[in-house]
């Protein structure tokens, strides 16, 4: 079996696979090398592979590497089944790779954007000959209403909801923002599918993230959910490194 971690800003996900498949899933809001121990307590791990976006703690490295007959702490060097573009790879966040590589597995010789909407927004684009081109970075939801209240004097701070109905235009102060940046969000997704249908015809759209839900339900063009592409595309990278 294969242990897959990505450890995001906010959230670390894990997941076990066996033959390609995940046989199971957890998220933590605080994850520590004592949480490896129980995973692997329960399932025969024999490969493992780490991703991450903030310095990771070398206890869980030391643990990854001695409960694991491979293990791989991904990088810019770590070789990947797709072919890397990116001006400057040791600047690349491994989760945006990670998810290239996921949506390739998923979609290969198609052209893909892969939009991962979390802390920040990422866009990324790879193309129909496997080659990972690169993408852009915009602040996500969160980081777009806490500017709002910490760049201002008087605006509050704005949480979404669940099922909240996001109106055209605001009638209150809160509504305002709610409209402003939710909308936002979904004109830009949605203008940079348009954008790419103009330039490459027939493209595939992956959304994934924290947020690829809640916006991906009043997006008007079509985009494919897939909630764990980045551990999907970890796991190919670790399959990859086997072979």
């Amino acid at each position: 079996m294969n242990l897959c971690i990505d450890q995001g800003n906010s959230r670390t996900k894990l997941a076990i696979f066996s033959d390609g498949e995940m046989v199971n899933n957890f998220i933590y809001k605080k994850f520590d090398a004592e949480e490896i121990v129980k995973i692997c307590s329960l399932y025969p791990v024999e490969n493992s592979i780490i991703s991450s976006v903030v310095n990771i703690d070398p206890a869980i490295v030391n643990t990854l590497n001695r409960l694991s007959k491979r293990f791989i702490l991904f990088d810019h060097n770590t070789p990947v089944p797709l072919q890397n573009l990116y001006g400057s790879p040791q600047t690349l966040g491994q989760d945006r790779l990670a998810a290239a590589v996921g949506a390739n597995g998923l979609s290969p010789d198609k052209n893909l954007l892969i939009i991962d909407a979390g802390s920040a927004i990422t866009y990324d684009f790879v193309n129909a000959d496997n080659q990972y081109i690169g993408g852009n970075i915009a602040p996500g939801l969160k980081m777009r209403f806490t500017a709002l209240k910490n760049q201002t004097k008087k605006l509050p701070l704005v949480e979404i909801g669940e099922k909240q109905i996001i109106p055209l235009f605001g009638t209150n102060t809160n509504d305002a923002i709610l409209s402003g940046v939710v909308r936002g969000v979904r004109y830009e997704i949605e203008g940079y599918i348009r954008t790419l249908q103009k330039r490459v015809g027939q493209f595939e759209t992956y959304m994934t993230g924290g947020n690829a839900a809640y916006l991906q339900s009043s997006i008007r063009l079509h985009t494919v959910l897939e909630k764990h592409l980045v551990l999907i595309g970890l796991n190919r990278i670790l399959t990859h490194n086997l072979a």
